[in-house]
C-alpha cells in the first residue's frame, strides 16, 4: 500500500525513476480498488458506473506520472508514453517497456531508484 500512496504523493512528478515495483504494485492496487468499485456498483445495480469514472479521472495523472518514470528508468524518454493512445499494439510495447530491467546505475534521467538511499 505504500507504493500505492507513494505514486499518489508524487502525482506530477514526471522527472526522475520509479522502479518496476514502484509501477506495477501501483497498478495491481489501482486494479484492486478498480474492481472492488465495480462490483459495488453492481450490486447497487447502477446503470451508469460513476465511481469507476471519478476513480479513473481521480488517478489519471498518477497513472501517467509513474508511467512516465518508468520509462525514464529503461532509459526511454517519457514520450513514449503516447504509445498508450494506440490500441494494441501500442499497449502491448508499452507493457513489454514497463517489464524490462531499469538501467543499473545513474542514465539521463537520474540515479538507479534501485540502490538510492532515499528510500
Amino acid at each position: 500500500m505504500n507504493w500505492y500512496i507513494g505514486v499518489l504523493k508524487n502525482y506530477v512528478g514526471f522527472s526522475g525513476r520509479a522502479r518496476r515495483q514502484e509501477f506495477w504494485m501501483f497498478a495491481l492496487i489501482s486494479g484492486i480498488i478498480s474492481t472492488i468499485l465495480n462490483v459495488i456498483q453492481i450490486v447497487m445495480g447502477m446503470e451508469i458506473m460513476w465511481l469507476s469514472y471519478v476513480y479513473s479521472l481521480a488517478i489519471l495523472l498518477p497513472n501517467i506520472a509513474v508511467t512516465v518514470r518508468r520509462l525514464h528508468d529503461t532509459d526511454r524518454s517519457g514520450f513514449w508514453a503516447f504509445l498508450m493512445l494506440l490500441p494494441v499494439i501500442g499497449w502491448i510495447i508499452l507493457f513489454v517497456f514497463t517489464c524490462q530491467n531499469g538501467t543499473a546505475g545513474t542514465n539521463r534521467f537520474g540515479n538507479d531508484p534501485k540502490y538510492s538511499v532515499n528510500k
